[in-house]
This record gives C-alpha cells, structure tokens and sequence, in this order.
C-alpha cells in the first residue's frame, strides 16, 4: 500500500466539510424558498446541485474517521461502498449541473426570444432527473467492484476502494476510462464552449451594465475553475490508470482536490442566482443591525456611568473648592 499523508487528508476534509456544510444549507433553503415562490430552471439546477454537494458533505464523516485511521477503514464493510458510491456519484453529478447551467446561461442570451418561449422548469427537472440516473448508475462500479474483493463478505474490511485485485481492475479500468471521456470530457467542453459564447455575446451588448457583464465573467471564470482544479486532475487519474494498467497511488490526492469543490460550488451559485445575492445581503443586513442594536446599548451603558463617575469628582471638586 502506497503511503499517504493522512494528516493532509484530514485536514482538507475537515476545511471542506466546516465551509461546505454551512454554506451549502444556506443556498439549499434559498433554492428551495426560490423554486416554491417562482421556479426558474436555473434554480432547479442549481437545488440539484446544492443537494449533490450536500450527500458528499453527509458521508463526508466516514472518510474523515479513515483518514484518521491511517486510511484503513474503521467501520462496517457495507458503509465502505456506500460511501464512496455517494462520493463519486456526487462529483459526476457536478459535472452534469454545471454543464446544465453554462447551457441555460448560453441559450438565454444567444437566442434570448426563442428561449424565453420554450423556457420551462419542468425541462431542468427532467434534464437533474436524467443526471441522477446516469451519475449513479456509472458509479454503481463501485459495488461491483467490491463485491469481487477478496474481503466482500467480511463485517469488516481493511482497505476500502483503495487496493485492488487483478480481477478487480479488469473492471474497475475500463469504467474509470468511460467516466473520463463522457462524464468529464463531455460536459466540460460544453461547458467551455457555452461560457465563452455566453461572455462574448454579454461584453458585445452595450446595453447591459457593467455589474451584470462582470457576474458573468465571473461565473465563468468560476465553473471553469471548478473544472480545472476540482475535476480535471482526478479524472487524468482515469487516463494514467488505464495506460498504465493500475490505479495511480496518487490518484487519492486528486481525489482530494474533487472533494473541495463542495466549498467552491457556492461561489457558483453566489453569481448565478440573484436570489442567492440577496439572501447573502439580508442576512448580512440582519446581523449588522444586531450588531448595532447591541454595540450602542453597551456603550451608552459604559458611557453613562463614566459620565456620572465624572460628574461627581466635578462636585467634589467645588465642594473642596468652596
């Protein structure tokens, strides 16, 4: 077993899971306000995606308790593959959404009257549904290949999804290939094809304001990065393994940089969704004003016995005098 720096795993998951975890409710129970008010298509992505950020976040725990193990896994066997199958489903899912919303983005100013037309929420949970389904059932590898383990029936397991047997990589290699080539690849040029059209269009367009023209820069400069950093090196990972017939020791490394993009997401959704801005700056509105409400009270309170105090040396002070 290759050796990993488990103090470095640690610590990603535990600052993914404190900034994720919170983040990612806040924008969960907007979304969710949004689609019940007014559902938008946009919003219904990106309430999939947040709920995709949210199952990582959730067994995010258990990988914490391997991590802390020395990466050799500490709880039951079935929660082995549980685990990593709702781990990997939400990275592909990711990559799904991400794509429905540069798409979304792109047919709203590319053909902004047509689309206007034909725009329907139920066309976005259709397009998560299919994600769902495709997302998770590519990953169902990850039972497969479990269950040809040499551990399979045992309660508990010593290495999980990390070891593998010949015959597992027979399987697990070919899957890895597919998941590169059309659940990354795929989605990601798309995704760069749309946002780059999506820029150029809204820069080309003089009656928009500058504040809109640089949330859409930034959103695309955003999901690519998300692609860049968050997806790309793990599923290079895919690639090297196949080539090289094995899986890279430190395929666990990029895996961590896929982990961090549920910290990242919500950057996303700060410039995609406007109802996201203003419930960022309600809420900023909201503890300022406790803040204030709270600041004087003290103060004036301080300030009002240190007024007396200097009240009464004054008149002693005149009494001394007289």
């Amino acid at each position: 077993m290759a050796f990993h720096d488990k103090s470095l795993i640690l610590f990603v998951y535990i600052f993914t899971f404190i900034t994720g975890l919170p983040a990612n409710l806040f924008a969960f129970a907007t979304f969710v306000r949004q689609v019940q008010r007014r559902p938008s298509p946009v919003a219904v992505l990106l309430l999939n995606l947040t709920v995709s950020d949210l199952l990582l976040l959730i067994f995010l725990p258990f990988k914490m308790a391997e991590a802390a193990a020395d990466m050799t896994w500490p709880l039951p066997a079935f929660l082995c593959a549980l685990t990593n199958y709702c781990y990997y489903s939400s990275i592909y899912l990711s990559t799904f959404l991400l794509m429905a919303v540069s798409v979304e983005r792109y047919l709203g100013v590319a053909f902004p009257v047509q689309y206007k037309l034909r725009r329907r929420p139920a066309y976005a949970v259709a397009a998560s549904a299919a994600f769902w389904v495709l997302a998770c059932s590519h990953c169902s590898i990850v039972f497969i290949s479990e269950a040809q383990a040499p551990s399979a029936n045992a309660t508990n397991i010593s290495q999980c999804y990390n070891d593998f047997s010949v015959d597992q990589l027979r399987v697990v290699l070919p899957v890895r290939l597919e998941l590169f080539l059309f659940l990354f690849c795929l989605p990601f040029a798309i995704t760069v094809f749309c946002y780059v059209n999506f820029v150029r269009i809204l820069l080309a367009l003089p009656n928009i304001p500058r504040r809109k023209k640089c949330r859409a820069v930034g959103l695309a400069l955003a999901t690519l990065a998300n692609f860049m950093v968050c997806f790309a090196p793990y599923n290079i990972s895919h690639v090297v393994g196949f080539v090289n017939n094995e899986s890279p020791p430190w395929r666990i490394y990029a895996l961590l940089l896929s982990t961090f993009n549920a910290s990242l997401d919500p950057i996303i959704f700060y410039f995609s969704s406007s109802a996201v801005q203003k419930a960022l700056v309600g809420s900023w509105l909201v503890l300022r004003n406790r803040l204030y409400a709270a600041v004087p009270r003290c103060y004036c309170l301080r300030g009002g016995r240190e007024d007396q105090a200097g009240n009464g040396d004054e008149v002693e002070a005149e009494g001394s005098s007289t």
